[in-house]
């Protein structure tokens, strides 16, 4: 972008006064249309557009996009659920930041019941290895088995492997994670490895949600 190399993800531009090239060409983004698209995330495959250990990506799932969209976050290769995929910088960074709070809401499972005091302890903030304190979370029971629990959390922040990492600071193994909401956004029924393009009324939703 005028001339200089952009390494940071969200960058925005002035598509009327910034020269943006790419590969030496020039390109006209005035005529580049925003694409946002929900994507069912399987296990086993990473968050990126490239893996230097070729590890399967997300853009290999995106069959038939041909334009360069890239994912808003992440979830980590053992985890499951809704990733947006976007080439709206401007907009993933609002998503993105902080003071945004956006609610993310997860399905886990863990091995072994969680005690009311171990619920109460991630309702008000736990402390991490490194020290540091989660904002409370909402957590709740979805159901029972004779060895495993499966429960709701919601979270407002976008910590590297925030859920994981709770769960492991209270003494608990997470065995599955399952992103199933992002902010206004929902994955309902959409099959793993599946995606589709936002409707009108979700991207707005969007843009109110960080306005």
């Amino acid at each position: 972008m005028n001339g200089e190399t952009v390494t940071r993800l969200g960058t925005t531009a002035d598509p009327y006064r910034d020269r943006i090239t790419v590969d030496g060409r020039l390109v006209d983004v005035t005529s580049t249309p925003r694409l946002y698209f929900l994507l069912h995330k399987p296990v086993g495959v990473v968050s990126t557009l490239k893996d230097p250990q070729g590890r399967p990506t997300v853009r290999e799932l995106l069959k038939g996009v041909r334009e360069r969209v890239f994912p808003v976050g992440r979830l980590d290769y053992h985890s499951a659920g809704l990733l947006l995929l976007t080439n709206d910088g401007e907009l993933a960074e609002r998503l993105l930041h902080p003071r945004s709070q956006l609610p993310r809401t997860y399905h886990v499972k863990i091995a072994g019941h969680p005690t009311p005091q171990v619920l109460r302890t991630l309702r008000s903030g736990v402390r991490l290895e490194d020290g540091t304190l989660t904002a409370p979370a909402r957590v709740r029971i979805l159901r029972v088995s004779e060895r495993k629990t499966w429960l709701e959390m919601t979270l407002q922040e976008g910590r590297n492997r925030e859920v994981r990492r709770m769960w492991e600071a209270v003494g608990y193994e997470v065995e599955k994670l399952i992103r199933v909401r992002f902010g206004p956004l929902v994955l309902a029924d959409l099959p793993p490895g599946g995606y589709r393009p936002l409707q009108p009324a979700e991207i707005r939703a969007l843009k109110r949600a960080v306005a």
